[in-house]
């Protein structure tokens, strides 16, 4: 146990220029001290002198974060902590304990990064924090979207209690009806679940993947982690402009990894038949019937169609 001199010149960093043995009596008379040596009546003047800083301590965090200015300022000495006090007898001795206690705002932002971490981008302008989206909210901001809103919120639902399944959804309408917004809350309540997500905005990825072809390592890690995610969305599919090497050897060998394995989302302004004359033909091949009926083949029996209609909430 640390001896009476060593505490008291440890104490007299801590008290800085001010005389320690008033800011000692100030400490040991501070109702939050005062209440905590009325729980453990068995504290003798001398522990509670050697441990001055202790009490000091955790009173200056009491109050810092009774009058908390946010987590991004808090002062205490571990961000989103403040000092916690125990008391146990060891060897017939009673002694303080301190440990750091997280609090509420450091609990949410910690789960907020966990879900980060569990959600990749590829150029999607998706929000997962907590505060961006609450069903009620959801289903009211537009009659017209209820239907698809209820479908998501049962897909994730079931999700939640029979698991991951081979099926996803694919989310089709009009400009600026939701569509990306619904995919983002999806992806945002079942990583709170454990499960990794990764979305991808088809139009830049596409571009993007042409330059892959000269970088093979990063080409294989992309590939990878987009076949092995949990739940995969491809977001404005059907807007890329495609080349046969992107469509057969990077979007083919994706879904066909993850058919019968893994469930694949989809948001996009063109239906399925749609869609499948816009695998059809490239700038370069031509038209190409088959190309694109073997990659609908991956997609279509393995998604629902959810009509997201409603009225265009971009700059609202």
């Amino acid at each position: 146990m640390e001896s009476l001199g060593e505490a008291l010149r440890s104490w007299r960093q801590v008290a800085g220029g001010q005389d320690p043995q008033t800011l000692g009596d100030r400490v040991l008379s501070d109702p939050l001290v005062v209440k905590f040596k009325e729980r453990y009546p068995e504290l003798t003047e001398r522990t509670l002198r050697i441990n001055m800083n202790k009490l000091y301590q955790m009173s200056v965090e009491y109050r810092n974060c009774r009058e908390c200015p946010g987590l991004a300022k808090c002062p205490n000495d571990m961000q989103g902590h403040s000092t916690r006090l125990t008391c146990e007898e060891v060897n017939g001795e009673w002694q303080l304990f301190d440990m750091k206690t997280p609090c509420s705002k450091w609990t949410a932002y910690e789960q907020q990064e966990r879900i980060r971490r569990k959600i990749t981008s590829y150029y999607a302008d998706v929000d997962v924090s907590d505060d961006r989206y609450n069903e009620l909210e959801m289903l009211d901001l537009d009659a017209d979207r209820e239907l698809a809103v209820n479908k998501m919120l049962q897909y994730v639902e079931a999700t939640k209690t029979v698991g991951l399944g081979t099926k996803g959804l694919y989310l089709m309408g009009s400009f600026g009806t939701g569509k990306t917004f619904l995919a983002g809350y999806l992806l945002h309540k079942l990583a709170k679940e454990g499960h990794s997500g990764v979305i991808v905005y088809m139009p830049e990825f596409v571009e993007d993947a042409k330059g892959m072809m000269m970088e093979p390592q990063k080409l294989k890690e992309t590939l990878t982690l987009m076949k092995e995610c949990d739940l995969l969305v491809f977001d404005d599919i059907g807007a890329e402009n495609l080349s046969p090497w992107v469509r057969d050897h990077v979007l083919g060998a994706i879904l066909n990894y993850r058919m019968n394995r893994k469930p694949t989302f989809y948001t996009s302004n063109h239906d399925l038949d749609s869609l499948e004359k816009h695998f059809s033909f490239t700038h370069k091949e031509g038209e190409e019937l088959h190309k694109g009926q073997r990659l609908m083949d991956r997609i279509r029996p393995f998604v629902d169609v959810v009509h997201v209609r409603g009225r265009n909430q971009r700059g609202q």
